[in-house]
């Protein structure tokens, strides 16, 4: 196994650093405002506290992520390490060595005047990886290290990669594709929960049935009797079905005593309906299926409904949750 330590590094959103990187064989990443970061302890306090002094508006989290990556850049990154750079803009893998130690250098980009020099040694198409490095390496931080796929990027590197990898065969194509799949579904998860506690998730869900063809009621904020939103095909809400909703704006587990309380409400010829951003135990769910006229809708089908009526969705839920729709790989079977 190859000891060489493998590191990944973007060219800016847009690629705009592509030409320093290729036509001065440099790596570089920004942060301008820090300066000359060689006169700074070489310990990840001093990185901190350096990045809260340049940056003093950044919450704790972004300012760890912004320290941890230029204490990396500086004492970590190592001459003679191997360095993988995706470009934007030529749509190739470059892999190099690194060369030299740290350097200020505004005059090069001051917009990402960190450099490190460095030796490009390789620069191959993206289809000559599978899709799980490609992954990687596209990793939402400006310099990070590549683990799981750095003997890949090794290989290529010694020539025994194949110039064209077979999609057909790239078993990693389906990991990718989920990966990005529940990334998006945890985010959705996580914007309900964080901005939509209580009354408002009522809201969110009668918007959601109104993209379904659905009129809805919702019930003023406040005691509610247990029915949240009243929902109905006809315009005066006289026409069966009628069904009677309850929201659960929690993120955690929902048992039979909740069910067959809204369940208790439900007239003859009505229907209930409850929808939670958490899950039902597996009693409740026994209780529902008892019962054809009762719903359960859970988190994960909550999603599931997002998705297939986002493009129905107001600007205010559209703002509350930015998705665009993107295309990702399935995997292509093998034939026999």
């Amino acid at each position: 196994m190859n000891d060489k330590v493998v590191w990944g590094i973007h060219g800016g959103r847009h690629g705009v650093a592509d030409g320093l990187f290729t036509h001065h064989n440099v790596i570089a990443i920004g942060w301008g405002p820090m300066g000359d970061v060689s006169g700074i302890a070489p310990d990840r306090a001093s990185f901190r506290a350096a990045v809260e002094k340049a940056y003093p508006g950044r919450s704790p989290a972004q300012t760890s992520v912004s320290f941890g990556q230029i204490y990396r850049f500086v004492h970590e990154l190592n001459v003679g390490d191997i360095v993988v750079y995706p470009s934007k803009i030529d749509r190739q893998i470059h892999i190099g060595e690194v060369t030299g130690k740290y350097q200020f250098r505004p005059d090069l980009d001051p917009v990402h005047p960190q450099t490190r020099q460095v030796k490009w040694l390789k620069h191959l198409p993206r289809t000559a990886f599978s899709q799980g490095a490609l992954y990687e390496s596209g990793s939402a931080m400006t310099f990070f290290q590549i683990k799981t796929y750095a003997e890949e990027f090794l290989a290529a590197l010694e020539a025994k990669l194949a110039p064209e990898a077979p999609v057909s065969k790239d078993t990693t194509v389906a990991a990718v594709a989920d990966d990005i799949e529940d990334t998006t579904r945890d985010f959705i998860l996580k914007r309900l929960a964080q901005e939509l506690k209580g009354h408002p998730f009522a809201d969110f869900v009668a918007h959601l049935l109104g993209t379904m063809g659905y009129r809805t009621r919702v019930s003023p904020e406040g005691p509610d009797g247990g029915i949240d939103i009243v929902a109905h095909q006809d315009e005066l809400g006289f026409v069966p079905p009628i069904i009677k909703v309850q929201v659960k704006s929690t993120e955690g587990s929902i048992g039979d005593p909740v069910v067959s309380a809204l369940y208790g409400k439900v007239s003859a010829g009505e229907y209930g309906l409850l929808v939670s951003l958490g899950i039902f135990t597996s009693q409740a769910k026994s209780f529902a299926r008892s019962k054809s006229n009762l719903r359960l809708i859970d988190g994960t089908e909550l999603v599931d409904l997002v998705l297939k009526h986002y493009e129905q969705f107001d600007s205010r839920y559209k703002g509350l949750l930015p998705l665009k729709r993107v295309f990702v790989p399935e995997p292509i079977e093998d034939e026999d």
